[in-house]
């Protein structure tokens, strides 16, 4: 219910009129039934703008400890984290991809959407790359289409590191859904699952026109951090 509020009645109306992106593709999004909606990320209002223009609810998944923070902070962020749909996941330990996998799986088996960013971290540069084979994983489990889109020029209305958004025109690309289900049965060949994310990054820079650089983002953040905030 909350979500709804805030998306039709507070939030979304706000953002849209002041912020206008534009939009390709909506009907690309499957109207009934599970689907992955995967993103490129440049920004934390990715999560944002995204669920503004989807008919339907999506739920992205994020870390537990953005729903534990304490005082102001922590309540803005909780809220925050409510109103764009995430869903706390426990990624300390080794059983993190597990737990990822096990609520992602649940999300989709109860036909609703369910948002990832294959490439596991926002970009530090702009530039796309090399994604996690988790999502593959997960689509062939769950059975299900996965949908490509491409976020633009989020990260200049937003950029990492910045408190507030500055009043630029940003665009979402909505991709046709990508059907995977000719390798059913084989989530547990790891050249299969590279081959699917593979094929899904392309799409996605296809979308974006990103410069692509096939090493993970979390290597390159490694080694700059003062893009890593």
């Amino acid at each position: 219910m909350f979500y709804w509020f805030m998306k039709y009645l507070v939030a979304g109306p706000l953002l849209k009129s002041l912020f206008r992106p534009w939009v390709v593709g909506q009907e690309n999004i499957p109207k009934s039934g599970g689907a992955i909606i995967a993103s490129n990320h440049l920004s934390v209002i990715d999560s944002v703008f995204l669920p503004l223009y989807l008919d339907r609810r999506i739920s992205f998944l994020a870390k537990s400890e953005y729903f534990t923070g304490k005082g102001v902070k922590g309540w803005v962020t909780r809220v925050f984290m409510k109103t764009t749909g995430q869903l706390p996941i426990d990624r300390s330990g080794g059983k993190a991809s597990e737990a990822s996998l096990l609520t992602g799986l649940r999300v989709l088996g109860g036909g609703d959407l369910l948002g990832i960013y294959p490439e596991g971290t926002r970009s530090p540069d702009g530039k796309m790359y090399r994604g996690r084979t988790g999502v593959a994983r997960m689509v062939l489990e769950a059975g299900v289409p996965i949908v490509p889109i491409a976020m633009v020029d989020t990260d200049e209305m937003m950029p990492i590191g910045t408190r507030l958004p500055k009043f630029r025109r940003i665009g979402i690309i909505i991709g046709e859904p990508l059907d995977f289900s000719r390798f059913e049965g084989m989530e547990g060949d790891r050249f299969i699952l590279r081959s699917i994310t593979d094929e899904l990054m392309y799409e996605m820079q296809r979308l974006s026109k990103q410069e692509y650089v096939d090493v993970y983002a979390t290597s390159v953040k490694g080694k700059a951090p003062a893009l890593s905030r």
